[in-house]
């Protein structure tokens, strides 16, 4: 069974920087994609960035050349590196997993970014 916990949200000034931490069991080390979504208060949920397990990274425009996501692929743990914080990065943030063509959810993490 595949579970995936997240940490690192929690209260930052706009500008400011925080990290969060996707930790998955039950998944394996073969190929698998892992990555983040967020739903912002009254929004849909939106992509924010992908790695595969070769690497391979993708980021939504509006956090390209602030957010940054790496992988350990020994622990099975994702990384987003969140800089440059504004209040619109608020939202819940969302751990998922793509493994064999089924698709792992996180329970999510609450970031608040202040003014």
């Amino acid at each position: 069974q595949v579970q995936l916990l997240e940490s690192g949200g929690g209260l930052v000034q706009a500008g400011g920087s925080l990290r969060l931490s996707c930790a998955a069991s039950g998944i394996g080390l073969s190929r698998n994609i892992m990555g983040w979504y967020r739903r912002a208060p009254g929004k849909e949920r939106e992509f924010v960035a992908l790695v595969s397990s070769e690497g391979t990274t993708n980021y939504a425009d509006d956090v390209k050349g602030r957010f940054t996501i790496a992988r350990d692929n020994a622990k099975i743990t994702v990384y987003l590196q969140m800089t440059s914080l504004k209040p619109d990065d608020t939202a819940i943030y969302f751990c998922y997993a793509v493994k064999d063509a089924s698709l792992y959810w996180g329970q999510g993490t609450q970031v608040t970014v202040s003014s």
